[in-house]
């Protein structure tokens, strides 16, 4: 389980990404590199990780549930995701 702040400081990454997403796009398009690197280093979409929603795992997670394998797995052990069975894993 990952802690809290990880989540958080993750969020806080998020939210600086959408913040200057159109700053950055206008600054890329025009060249200005000096403009760019005035900008917060956070804001930057490569400073993004995909973490699991529910333990914060970050790695081996599915896009399309935001949760790692292994939350996936015993997800569907326990009949939560709707039309998954149980295989020979």
């Amino acid at each position: 389980m990952a802690s809290k702040s990880k989540i958080e400081k993750q969020k806080k990454i998020y939210a600086l990404v959408e913040k200057h997403a159109a700053k950055r796009a206008e600054l890329i398009a025009k060249g200005d590199y000096e403009g760019l690197a005035k900008l917060p280093r956070n804001s930057s979409r490569t400073r993004m990780r995909r973490l699991c929603q529910l333990t914060g795992r970050p790695r081996g997670n599915y896009r399309k549930f935001q949760i790692s394998r292994i939350a996936l797995r015993d997800m569907a052990l326990d009949g939560l995701i709707p039309g998954m069975k149980k295989s020979s894993w």
